[in-house]
């Protein structure tokens, strides 16, 4: 597992992700030219009760499976 740090909200928060999924994060932001803690924002915003590093592994997934690889 790996942390980064994020700012949400007006907050700093730390996330802890496998790396892979920090990987799959900065590929899609920089396709989307986002900042990673853009999306994040959106992610938290959406997911309701989920743990927010839950909610990246499944937004990352629907990502994927939602995009022509």
């Amino acid at each position: 597992m790996k942390k980064i740090s994020v700012s949400l909200s007006g907050h700093q928060t730390s996330i802890s992700l496998e790396p892979e999924f920090i990987d799959a994060l900065r590929r899609i932001a920089t396709a989307r030219n986002r900042a990673m803690a853009s999306i994040i924002g959106d992610i938290d915003a959406a997911r309701g009760d989920r743990n927010l590093s839950s909610a990246i592994r499944v937004w990352i997934l629907n990502y994927f499976s939602n995009s022509e690889i």
